[in-house]
């Protein structure tokens, strides 16, 4: 008995003792933080001074997410990769001084970088499977960062923390244990958010707000259109076409698929999602979406594959009706018909040249330029501008040209490692097959982009890896209840409540 009352009394008070410890946490942060920033802003300049005050401001909610809330700290996350471009935009206008390389630019990186702590709590709860997984990638990034900090230097720094960032998602949902009712809110929110990035891209497309001209004039990306309505490419909230279509297409996704992932604005946000995304005008997307969504379908049972279809016949029906009335048409359907004779496309040739030039010169080259020598990291070592690598459109080169053989060897063998774990999920007859269904989905177009881009650093790596994790997440679920721990015990009970 007296052994009973012990243990009884020291379970609360190890409680006691963790809640205590998170609370002085979370006060020394709120206490130390003013005082950091105002020593810090009185070194920097005023432009500095108002990036880092922004920055912190954003970081800030997600310490608290991580310690308090870490199953909602993903749609916060997503939230600043979705603003963090636009408030960068409107900062330069404000000032009037534009900064082609900006503090604004680590936001999303940082609040990412948040994931790490829930993960540090719970790694002892982390499966063989990703274990293996995480391993792979690490000996890849491992030997493009060496490569890299040798030939690229800074650059290569903030390069490694764009693949890093989004591979934290992995363990993130092998430890945190989302529940169905749980991946259904991330992904509504999700689409919600999509949906006030697409809202806000249709206005810019009719408007172009000043901080936006303001940003298209001195970026000088041609590529992009001019700074008037109508005639821009739209990039949203986002940093430019690509990115802001990447968004839009892995968040139209679900919300085409199944009615509870849809978001607030039902079939009036899928609408408002797929005319923004006509808007970007870029077509690699819509390849990557047309595949995510018939690997799905076919995935799914006969009585789901229907009802898939015939959701798709609405939206594509709903589209033919209502793109010929948009303003500015013309120039969208000219650009989708583009499609249909690929061999005269401008573009589609200088990725076939591209391919033709670099293959040589990844074969005498299969050591690697490592991590930072390839996209958007190269700003970093040559000034603000584009390295020679600084835009690469095809991302099987990319990887091979930054990992070089072995290290990229090693980068597809974790792909190869992650399908597998997606397979092996994607045939078990359970409530969570949809989850699997999309992460096998999401696996299979971020491949199929390799031929446009390499997605896995970045925005589009976070969103890959975020539905990738929560298939694998939910594949957790049932390993541990089949095993009969007490922690499985606990999330049984909350799925069979859904």
């Amino acid at each position: 008995m007296t052994e009973e009352k012990e243990s009884g009394l020291s379970l609360p008070s190890l409680g006691a003792l963790k809640s205590g410890a998170a609370m002085a946490l979370i006060c020394a942060i709120c206490l130390g933080l003013p005082l950091v920033i105002g020593f810090a802003s009185a070194q920097l300049s005023a432009s500095d001074s108002l990036q880092g005050a922004i920055l912190a401001g954003l970081l800030f909610p997600a310490f608290l997410l991580a310690l308090l809330k870490p199953k909602q700290l993903i749609a916060y996350t997503l939230l600043i990769w979705a603003v963090a471009p636009e408030l960068r935009r409107i900062a330069d206008w404000s000032e009037g001084v534009y900064h082609p390389v900006s503090l604004l630019s680590l936001a999303p990186l940082l609040t990412g970088a948040t994931l790490a702590i829930p993960v540090l709590r719970e790694i002892h709860r982390i499966r063989k499977s990703s274990t293996r997984i995480l391993l792979l990638f690490s000996v890849a990034l491992a030997y493009g960062a060496i490569i890299g900090l040798a030939k690229n230097g800074v650059g290569s720094v903030y390069d490694l923390a764009n693949y890093i960032v989004p591979l934290l998602l992995i363990p993130y949902f092998a430890v945190t244990r989302f529940t169905p009712k749980d991946i259904d809110r991330l992904l509504y929110a999700f689409a919600n958010i999509a949906v006030l990035v697409a809202a806000y891209g249709i206005i810019q497309y009719l408007t172009v707000p000043p901080w936006d001209a303001f940003w298209m004039r001195n970026a000088d990306m041609i590529s992009i259109g001019t700074p008037y309505p109508l005639e821009v490419r739209v990039f949203s909230t986002l940093n430019s076409p690509g990115p802001a279509a990447t968004f839009l297409v892995f968040a139209l996704v679900p919300m085409v698929l199944e009615r509870r992932w849809q978001g607030t604005l039902r079939w009036i946000g899928v609408l408002l999602v797929v005319i923004c995304l006509l808007t970007t005008l870029v077509r690699s997307a819509w390849l990557v979406l047309l595949v995510m969504l018939l690997v799905y379908i076919a995935s799914s049972p006969s009585k789901g594959k229907w009802k898939t279809l015939l959701q798709l016949v609405f939206v594509s029906a709903a589209l033919f009706w209502i793109v010929p009335k948009l303003p500015g048409a013309e120039g969208l359907v000219a650009r989708m018909e583009t499609l249909t004779s690929v061999q005269e496309d401008h573009s589609y040739n200088e990725r076939l040249e591209l391919w033709q030039n670099m293959v040589p010169l990844v074969a005498s080259n299969p050591v690697g330029q490592g991590i930072g020598s390839v996209g958007q990291s190269t700003k970093l070592g040559n000034g603000g501008e584009l390295g020679e690598y600084g835009n690469m459109d095809n991302g099987f080169i990319a990887l091979l040209l930054t990992f070089g053989v072995l290290g990229a060897l090693f980068f597809f063998g974790a792909l190869g490692a992650v399908i597998k774990e997606i397979a092996l999920r994607v045939t078990s007859k359970d409530s969570l097959q949809p989850y699997a269904r999309l992460s096998l989905a999401a696996w299979t177009g971020a491949v199929v982009s390799l031929l446009s881009d390499n997605g896995f650093p970045g925005l589009k790596g976070y969103l890959i890896w975020m539905l990738i994790g929560l298939g694998l997440g939910a594949k957790e679920i049932i390993d541990s209840r089949k095993k009969g721990t007490p922690h499985a015990a606990a999330v049984e009970r909350q799925v069979t409540s859904h």
